[in-house]
């Protein structure tokens, strides 16, 4: 009996994700031919023809497709399965390092890892308070092994994602604060006199992220959200933070929301990511499974 192996199913989601033979080659460290040999083999044992050859980038067949699904499905299995194993006998690991996006409350993520630290003491966590770009920028370079953040600008081929928390972003100002005293909607126009306070990017220019900055504006770069709100409360500026942040402040009106073009209330989804291709340690796997479970 025929049998296909589990390195044929790396072979095929080599080509489809790199969309070249060639490119699943220098992927795999594989000569090119070895590729097209293992595929065809793959083909053969199945008697579906997987792939269309007909164009340069060879393409899913109605029946690929449906076998790839499932592979995908079963490779994520074996890796899950491939690291049990390896946790049951492993030792714990010096160090792992979370970044988590300055936009969210690090409550949740603190009473796991104090947990953890209970039961895997010997193990440094080091935890990193990032701001756009930042989180996947330790993600993608080996820096961080799980973050808390937005997929924008994630390849979401090389990550696994799972939904963590959602943050409501509100812009606000001092209720002195011009815009603030009336509440008919502000143009962009409008608000281009007014000083902008944001929020320094801590990614580098590769992984940089712009977000809700309004256009041909004054601005303040301040480096986290307490500095912001600090200059916010102080009637020097306007800007978006978290509602997490600003309950008290909203609540007794020593902050009050505004009214801007395009800058209304925002929900962002955020989620907990790593890389696909890099194993976890035993510490790393059960910090992933409690944020899970949180």
């Amino acid at each position: 009996m025929r049998v296909m192996t589990y390195e044929q199913l790396v072979v095929l989601h080599a080509i489809v994700t790199e969309g070249t033979f060639r490119g699943a080659a220098e992927r795999l460290n594989r000569s090119q031919s070895a590729v097209s040999h293992m595929l065809k083999k793959l083909e053969t044992e199945i008697q579906v023809v997987l792939l269309s050859r007909e164009n340069y980038r060879p393409s899913l067949t109605p029946g690929g497709e449906v076998f790839y699904r499932q592979a995908t499905r079963v490779m994520q299995q074996m890796k899950e399965l491939s690291m049990i194993a390896k946790n049951l006998s492993a030792q714990q690991e010096p160090e792992v390092f979370l970044a988590v996006t300055a936009t969210f409350s690090l409550k949740p993520v603190l009473e796991i890892i104090g947990a953890i630290r209970d039961q895997y003491p010997a193990t440094h966590i080091r935890l990193s308070r990032e701001s756009m770009g930042g989180p996947i920028e330790r993600l993608l370079r080996d820096d961080a092994d799980i973050i808390i953040a937005t997929m924008d600008g994630v390849p979401v081929e090389q990550v696994e994602a799972l939904p963590f928390a959602q943050v409501t972003i509100v812009p606000v100002a001092h209720p002195d604060f011009e815009p603030a005293r009336s509440s008919h909607m502000k143009t962009i126009a409008e608000m281009q006199s007014y000083t902008q306070v944001v929020v320094a990017d801590s990614g580098s220019s590769e992984f940089a992220q712009s977000r809700d900055l309004l256009p041909g504006g004054l601005r303040w770069t301040v480096s986290d959200f307490a500095a912001k709100k600090e200059i916010l409360l102080a009637n020097l500026g306007w800007g978006g933070i978290p509602t997490h942040m600003i309950d008290n402040e909203l609540a007794q009106g020593k902050l009050v929301a505004l009214n801007v073009e395009g800058y209304q209330r925002r929900q962002s989804q955020l989620l907990q990511i790593r890389k696909r291709d890099k194993d976890a340690g035993i510490v790393a796997q059960s910090i992933w499974e409690q944020l899970r479970r949180d």
